[in-house]
């Protein structure tokens, strides 16, 4: 299927590694002129070289900045003043117990999950509107409709950010410019594989056996009983920043493996 998404501009911004690149790779794939963002030149171009071994004639660019701050912001809206497609990927994810939550904890959380996309959503939005096209997407969490005890100032900020898509989208009726959130569930990202490594070797259990356990304890409703695969995340994510995608707007699309038990 043609997705229509040849020789657009789109910025996903966390693109190195996990749900982001695999994101970047499908856009790239697609015909888009992504722009791949990390912390690091060398993780940039790592990823930049990984796509192009995929994706023969891939039109890329890269950019070194923290999209956590707003002066990273700043610069990438200064390079890249005409972003038609938006993908609000960057995040963070901690576990640990609510009462050890500080305050800079629960401020660095919202700085880098929520203010991120709010301030290049903010950025963008009015040169979308007056083209007649364009598409913001929030990548949010299943953990954002059940907050996670283990995390709970993560999940609040996944929460944040599905409300904050609903109401751009809301200010953007009529206008071509679509606004969505996607809940991803459990998925094997570069954070999650790193995290399930280190209980594996803490516990002396193989991978296999963390993951199964984790499914059994901590998300039991899972109806896909493993980790998602980033792949399978950025196939929906490539679909709704598509022109194919008009009709979806407003929406929290899961990509969830069944987790949330809720039909609707």
């Amino acid at each position: 299927m043609d997705l229509q998404l040849k020789d657009k501009l789109a910025l996903v911004s966390g693109s190195t590694a996990g749900i982001g690149f695999a994101i970047a790779n499908g856009l790239a794939r697609e015909g888009a002129r992504v722009i791949v963002n990390g912390r690091t030149d060398h993780r940039v171009n790592t990823a930049i070289e990984r796509i192009r071994s995929h994706n023969a004639g891939a039109k890329l660019e890269g950019i070194a900045v923290d999209l956590g701050s707003a002066a990273g912001v700043d610069e990438v809206v200064r390079r890249f003043p005409d972003v038609e497609v938006l993908v609000n990927n960057l995040g963070i994810f901690e576990p640990k117990p609510f009462e050890q939550i500080s305050d800079a904890d629960w401020l660095r959380f919202f700085e880098i999950n929520v203010m991120s996309g709010v301030r290049l959503s903010r950025a963008y939005l009015p040169s979308m509107k007056k083209r007649g096209w364009g598409r913001i997407v929030f990548i949010s969490s299943e953990s954002g409709i059940q907050i996670p005890a283990e995390m709970i100032h993560y999940g609040v900020t996944k929460t944040a950010q599905i409300a904050v898509a609903r109401g751009i989208a809301e200010a953007c009726a009529g206008t071509g410019v679509t606004c969505n959130a996607v809940l991803p569930g459990p998925t094997a990202s570069e954070g999650v594989n790193d995290f399930v490594g280190s209980l594996a070797s803490q516990g002396g259990q193989t991978r296999r056996k963390v993951e199964k356990e984790f499914f059994e304890k901590a998300r039991p409703t899972s109806l896909l009983k493993r980790f998602a695969t980033p792949d399978e995340v950025a196939a929906m994510v490539v679909f709704v920043c598509s022109p194919l995608s008009a009709a979806t707007n407003g929406a929290a699309l899961r990509v969830d493996g069944g987790v949330v038990r809720s039909p609707f």
